[in-house]
């Protein structure tokens, strides 16, 4: 534990719209008891403050929330620079469709994509994505585009319940403890480990049947945004 923890001295989360983003309370408390050395930082989208509180956030981050809003900054703030430096680990846990689509595209149209696209430190990215979504060769391509990507760590996606249909999905986000591991690993060397495909069920094998809640935070499948 203690040689992980000199792995990374300052961690940002980023929380997307996907619906497992309402266990994020309990991965900040959860990096918090594992890490109390490491500095931790929360970003949010606006679409992601429908399903998880800031506020709850803040406290047990220790640290008010980076919300991905332009008009969330005053004129002589420059966010997307403070963010990309601050960080030299980056966890987005859960990733919309939408997200992964713009950072596999290059898209910096908010304060949080510029940081994504510029900054150097390593970045790691669990997908939620919805029901029908791993057969789109679209979604592949951008899957693919980050695989590849340098300073990119893409999780496997996990089975989980689809929140709309009910039925078990291969779409779930992993949890956000198996992206850190997956995140040290490169980080030690290890590149590959666990990172060779999303969708393959690595990181769903100790999931017991997959079912969203089977592991607290695995994520439900589907993205709203």
């Amino acid at each position: 534990m203690e040689e992980q923890q000199r792995d990374f001295e300052r961690i940002l989360v980023v929380g997307t719209g996907a619906l497992g983003v309402a266990f994020l309370p309990f991965w900040i408390n959860w990096l918090g008891n594992s890490f109390p050395e490491i500095e931790k930082r929360v970003a949010l989208t606006r679409s992601a403050c429908r399903f998880v509180s800031p506020d709850a956030v803040a406290v047990l981050s220790g640290k008010e929330v980076f919300i991905d809003d332009w008009n969330a900054f005053s004129g002589v703030d420059v966010p997307h620079v403070d963010i990309a430096e601050w960080a030299d680990l980056i966890l987005v846990h859960p990733a919309t469709l939408n997200f992964v689509g713009r950072f596999a595209l290059g898209v910096a149209d908010t304060p949080l994509m510029v940081a994504l696209q510029t900054t150097r430190a390593l970045v790691g990215v669990a997908p939620s994505l919805p029901p029908g979504a791993l057969g789109s060769p679209v979604v592949q391509g951008h899957l693919a585009a980050l695989r590849e990507r340098p300073g990119v760590v893409l999780a496997p996606t996990i089975p989980a319940r689809s929140a709309r249909t009910g039925e078990v999905e291969d779409g779930g986000s992993a949890p956000l403890n198996e992206l850190y591991d997956l995140c040290v690993a490169r980080r030690k060397g290890a590149a590959g480990v666990g990172t060779d495909g999303v969708g393959t069920g690595v990181a769903g094998d100790r999931a017991g049947t997959g079912v969203a809640g089977d592991r607290v935070g695995a994520g439900v499948a589907g993205s709203s945004s």
